[in-house]
Order: structure tokens, then sequence, then C-alpha cells
């Protein structure tokens, strides 16, 4: 699936798509947040909202046929579960069983993590979260709970030296300096403690009932609490375990009740295309277990309300406005969360526009690159990361380190204020526009009296004046004509008045 030409319809559309499938989390905004209280925790995730840009990446055998990630297995009539490769493809068992088969094909020989590293690096990226296991249940890490690993000799990448995937793409990139993350999916769909093969799936949900097979789905919560220790044990510090699939959690009653009032609703015939079910895994076990292997872990139990959710995701969306709360937007930077053979990339004006309104806002953007079946990035994506590069170079002062400062945004101009005091205005150039104004005039904020105002690049001292309301920038000739880069350029005040 490419991305249709108006990007803007193509991030609604996948909106609704997940707002539906994630009811839970429909109302990003006003999500209740448990506030952490482990002061470890507490001091990194105050680093974490310092870092500002992280890459996220979604790989597997999938990207063998340029699919979407996983969800073609799950038997629900959304457009994102459609099945459309393999051989038979009406027939879910046959297609099941055909995916399940990419692993004996699957050998990205070109899978260069450190030619990843010091891309994302260089585009100023600070932290890097990857997908160790997807909702298929296929692991990119040599665990020893599974033969459905890329370790396995039924996988032919086995043999390579870099056959643990996840372990090199965390050193590696934690040897150019940034923080690692673990995707972890608590759904599995290939492990029988989690779809008994004895029936047949209805949805994205176990496939039996905990509650009458306790012995069963003990079996599961065991698997995943292992698998996710292997994770926090064996492959160095981890900074982040990113958890997903929302629906596994442990459900109230009276959650569980209001979700179907709420389906019923919308749905007069009575047909459901998914349940919801009641699926403890025991969270706060696990927490304290991997904390003790990894003190100050962040955890993001990502679309469950509480304790272990220690920030929110808001998904392929940037919110409206500042939220009360630690956030970070993953955005798809083109075709989608799982490679595509012809996907379309946002344009470095798009990307660094996003990642500005972000942080202003006080988020962090976590942007997705798919990695392809021979273990390389398209070039649409290194040719995005060097504009950030470019960009970073002359304005990253305006985005690490800082705080939102009232009332973030005024026209096309977002503001970012670090711990000293001083101000960025950063003005969001239009499309095609490549001349700096004449002037630049602000109604919100002051500066005070005789501070310096300067275009970052430049180390002229530019001319401004107070106005009725506000004050303007005065640009001269020379620095209009010549910009220090492209799409944004960043004021920097020196104070304001309070």
């Amino acid at each position: 699936m490419t991305l249709p030409k108006n990007k803007n319809v193509y991030i609604a559309i996948l909106s609704i798509f997940m707002c539906q499938a994630l009811w839970a989390q429909a109302v990003y905004e006003d999500e209740r947040y448990v506030p952490e209280t482990d002061t470890v925790v507490l001091k990194k995730l105050e680093q974490w909202q310092d870092l500002k840009f992280g890459l996220l990446m979604h790989w597997g055998t999938y990207s063998q046929w340029g699919i979407v990630e996983s969800w073609s297995l799950s038997p629900e009539e959304y457009g994102w579960c459609e099945r459309k490769m393999g051989s038979n493809p009406q027939d879910y068992f046959a297609y099941k069983k055909e995916y399940e088969a990419l692993q004996t094909t699957f050998n990205p020989i070109n899978f260069d993590p450190e030619k990843w590293a010091i891309a994302a690096k260089n585009a100023g990226m600070k932290y890097v979260v990857f997908t160790t296991k997807h909702h298929d249940g296929f692991c990119m890490f040599d665990s020893k709970y599974t033969d459905y690993k890329i370790t396995s000799p039924n996988t032919p990448f086995s043999s390579h030296p870099k056959a643990n995937i996840a372990k090199e793409i965390f050193n590696a990139f934690r040897n150019k300096g940034l923080w690692t993350g673990a995707y972890f999916s608590k759904p599995d769909w290939h492990v029988k403690s989690y779809w008994d093969p004895y029936f047949p799936p209805k949805d994205r949900n176990v496939n039996y009932s905990p509650e009458e097979n306790p012995e069963k789905w003990n079996d599961f919560v065991n698997f995943t609490h292992n698998q996710i220790m292997e994770l926090m044990t064996d492959y160095g510090n981890m900074d982040i375990l990113w958890l997903d699939g929302g629906w596994v959690a442990k459900t109230p009653k009276a959650e569980i009740s209001e979700w179907y009032k709420h389906r019923i609703n919308n749905s007069p015939e009575g047909y459901l295309k998914h349940r919801i079910v009641n699926q403890d895994i025991k969270m706060d076990e696990l927490v304290v277990k991997v904390r003790k292997k990894q003190p100050g872990l962040i955890v993001v139990d990502r679309a469950v309300h509480g304790k272990n959710q220690n920030y929110l995701t808001p998904e392929n969306r940037v919110p409206e406005k500042t939220l009360p709360y630690p956030w970070e937007s993953c955005i798809i930077s083109g075709g989608g969360w799982s490679y595509r053979p012809d996907a379309t990339y946002m344009s470095g004006r798009e990307g660094i526009h996003m990642l500005i309104d972000i942080v202003a806002k006080g988020g962090n953007l976590l942007l997705n690159i798919a990695p392809g079946p021979q273990g390389d990035w398209q070039q649409g994506a290194y040719h995005l990361l060097n504009e950030f590069a470019d960009w970073m170079e002359i304005n990253s002062s305006a985005i690490y380190g800082t705080k939102p400062i009232a009332p973030y945004r005024e026209n096309n101009i977002c503001m970012t204020q670090n711990e000293k005091g001083n101000v960025f205005l950063l003005y969001l150039a239009k499309d095609g526009e490549t001349k700096i104004p004449a002037e630049i005039t602000l109604t919100s904020i002051n500066p005070k009296k005789g501070t310096r105002i300067r275009l970052l690049g430049s180390k002229q001292r530019l001319k401004w004046l107070k106005q009725k309301e506000g004050f303007k920038i005065v640009i001269p000739p020379s620095l209009q004509d010549n910009p220090s880069c492209k799409y944004a350029w960043t004021f920097k005040i020196e104070q304001i008045d309070q």
C-alpha cells in the first residue's frame, strides 16, 4: 500500500482505524494518566523528555511481502487486516501457514545497523525503539522459548555473524550514544498458549477463556515474562520497554460492560468485528522484576491506563495542544509502519515542521522507518534523515533541553524556551518560501529592553522594535536572501519580559 498523495487524508484514515481498534485510547488529549512514583524512573523520564527525537523501526518476515505488519493474521474485517498475498489468501488457514513459512526465506544479507545508527545520530535522533517481536510472534532476537525466531536454523539468516538482529541494533545504536528501547508485543499469534490450535482464532484476542483455562493462561503469562526478562537481561543496558497490544491487560468487569455497550450502540445488527477479554498478564509483577535488572527503566504499557504507562503515545497524529503528562507522537515517515516497496516519504519540510510543532507542545517525536527484506532502508529514508541532519546542525539548540512557553505558537511561528530563559522563535517557512521576510512580528511575547536577538547560524545582532502590542524583528537584506538553512528559521531571544 502506497501513501496517498494527500498525506493528511492518509493520516486521518489511519487514525480513525486505530481509534476503532483501540477504543480505550480514543480520547487522547483527555486520557487519564497515573504519575510514576519511583524517583529513579522519574529522573530518567525527565531526561527522556529532553531527548525530543527518536527512531522507531518495524521489521520482520512480513517485509518480504511488503504488507502491513502481522495484522493480516487477525481474522477481523478491517482494511488493515485484508489478506492479499500468498497463493490462496481466501483460505485463512492456508494463508497463515504460508505467512509463517516466510521464516524459511527471510535472509536480510544487507543488514548493517552501524549505517542506520550513524544516519540516525546525524539526523539528531537520541533514542531508538526496535520491534523485538510483533503480534505475529516472530522474534528478532535469540529467544530460547521459541523456534519462531531470526536465529532458528529454519531461518536462512541464522548463519550470518549478525544473526541476533535485536542485539546488533541495540549495540550499534548504544555505541553511537543513543538510548535503546525494546518494542515487544504482548499478544502472540503464533504461540499455542495464546492461540490454542484446538480452536480457530476469533479475532486479535486470546482464542479461549483465560478464566476457564487458568493453567493454559498461566503458561502464556510465564512465556511472556520469560521473553521480556531475556531482553532485559541479555541485551545490555535498556532505557525503554515499549509494550504494544493494549488489549492484553487486566480489564475490570465495568470496563468490559461499557465497551460492549459502546459497540452494540454502534452496531444495530449486533455483529461485532472483535471482542474485549479480560487478559491479566500480571504487568505489575513484571515491572518489578524488570526494574531489578534495569533500574530506572521507562515502561510504556501502551493504551493501558495505570502506573505502567510512564508516557503516552498518540499514534500517527500530533495533539492540538500541550498535554499535562509526558508524551511521544509515533509517526510513519513513509509507506506504513512496515516496509512498502513503493513507499513515498514525507518531505524534509514536513518532517522538520512536525518535529518543531511537537517539541513546542512539550512532546517527543518517534519517527518510524521500516527496513526492507534485504536488510536496508529505502533511499527516501536516508534522504529524509539527511534533511533533518542539515537543519539540526544549525538549529538543534532550539530543540533539545527545551520546554514549552505559552502561547507555544503564533501563526506560523513556534516557540521554545531553555533553562537559561532564552526563547527561540521557529519560523515555519511556507511551501516554496526560501527567503526570510523583511520583518517578523509577534504580539504574544515581549523581549526585555536591550536584549539581543539573532538568527541561528549567524552572529549578526538583529534590530528589533517594540510595538503597541508585541514587537517586530527587522531582517537585513543580506540575511533575507541567504538563510542559514531550509524550511524553518530560528531566532534566539536572550531574555523576555515575564
